[in-house]
């Protein structure tokens, strides 16, 4: 199987609770919390773990909180590189509210980086990563002052030591859609992202399968995959494009499961499976994920059991 490095600059302790209520004024009397260890690449770690891989956890940490969401990882069986950050790590706080059933999420900013801490980070990744030509991944926001082609640069320093995969929004995201730079191995994104990106909706998976492939013919990423929620989703490479379907679950929450898609579609890679059946995991992770309650991602024996449930097609 090959190495898996996953990559979090943005880290966060989860903190996940509940009140009676949620109202202005008086003190809300929380429930005891369940504590995550949180940020795109540590739970694609997690993920990798539950279906039963191994994946190294480079995390960006710093004071007593870090040090305290390293021993979280440690504690879940999941190898972890240190890499240091330039402030405290940040906390998350998701507050249900029992009376309706709402969840309202409170996400800290993170510290602010700057231009040498970047350069330390590309440089111990791509050491990290080594030359033996594995999978790096990253996932997740990026903290205050890492610029938006950080993403470019980290495919740049690793061309020929490891292929990258890449999970991530907003202004990173439309900085790699541009081009221009060096591009990821795989870039992975949701519907809305894309049909931002593509500046009109993609109602349909012929419409998203067309744009994924736009892409890769841009030369934006080798692959590219479009989640289509409920739809499941599409990849476009070099060998075509294919849409695998969603096994139809019931929906406890939706967070977490972009995570575990990347995780069971990073592992399958890893263990020499071809793109149809990667995506097939990965939709199937993903359905086993929004089964699953606030941020306790996919279990192996939902995702076996819904991986016939999650064809693929040439589309």
């Amino acid at each position: 199987m090959l190495d898996i490095l996953t990559v979090t600059l943005n880290p966060t302790i989860d903190l996940t609770t509940s009140v009676a209520a949620v109202v202005a004024g008086p003190k809300l009397r929380c429930a005891v919390p369940e504590i995550d260890p949180g940020g795109g690449g540590t739970n694609v770690s997690r993920a990798i773990g539950f279906l039963g891989g191994t994946s190294r956890a480079m995390v960006a940490v710093g004071g007593g909180t870090g040090e305290r969401l390293l021993t979280l990882l440690n504690t879940q069986g999941i190898a972890t590189v240190a890499l240091p950050a330039p402030g405290e790590t940040r906390q998350s706080l998701a507050v249900a509210d029992r009376s309706t059933g709402e969840q309202f999420r409170f996400v800290l900013p993170g510290p602010e980086w700057r231009p040498a801490d970047v350069a330390q980070a590309l440089a111990s990744i791509a050491g990290a990563a080594g030359t033996g030509g594995g999978l790096v991944v990253l996932s997740g926001s990026q903290p205050p002052g890492v610029p938006e082609d950080f993403p470019a640069r980290l495919a740049a320093r690793l061309q020929g030591r490891a292929r990258l995969i890449v999970d991530t929004s907003g202004a990173p995201l439309r900085a790699l859609a541009r081009g221009g730079g060096a591009a990821p191995w795989c870039l992975r994104m949701d519907d809305e992202e894309a049909a931002d990106l593509a500046g009109y909706p993609l109602d349909t998976v012929a419409e998203s399968a067309a744009y994924a492939e736009e892409l890769v013919t841009r030369g934006v990423a080798e692959v590219v995959i479009l989640a289509r929620g409920a739809d499941g989703a599409v990849l476009a490479s070099a060998g075509g494009r294919i849409h695998a379907r969603s096994a139809k679950v019931e929906v406890v929450s939706k967070v977490g499961a972009g995570d575990s898609f990347v995780g069971a579609f990073t592992l399958a890679v890893a263990r020499g499976e071809g793109l149809e059946m990667a995506l097939r995991m990965g939709n199937a992770a993903a359905a086993a994920a929004v089964m699953t309650e606030a941020t306790r991602l996919c279990r192996a024996e939902d995702v076996a059991r819904l991986l016939p449930e999650c064809p693929a097609q040439a589309v």
